[in-house]
């Protein structure tokens, strides 16, 4: 995994672990596609046919972009490394 990604990653862990905004269901729907991206990047053969981890991204920055301005900037972020990245 990139650095730049790894540390955006980090960053929303963390970020995660401190807002109390955020409804269950939304933290665990942000934890499954931070574990949907470390899996992708733990595969020795990444296949572009998997589910596509840029869409779940933008499907989350739609959700939260009113309510959690500082998360979807985080998620907009990851998205750019994920799009620079070719996934």
């Amino acid at each position: 995994m990139p650095e730049q990604l790894a540390q955006q990653l980090k960053q929303l862990r963390t970020q995660l672990t401190h807002t109390q905004t955020l409804s269950d269901d939304e933290q665990q729907e942000l934890l499954a596609l931070l574990q949907q991206i470390d899996a992708r990047f733990m595969q020795q053969n990444m296949d572009d046919t998997e589910d596509n981890l840029v869409d779940g991204v933008n499907l989350l920055i739609e959700r939260f972009e009113v309510d959690h301005p500082g998360l979807t900037h985080m998620l907009r972020n990851i998205v750019q490394s994920l799009a620079s990245m070719g996934i």
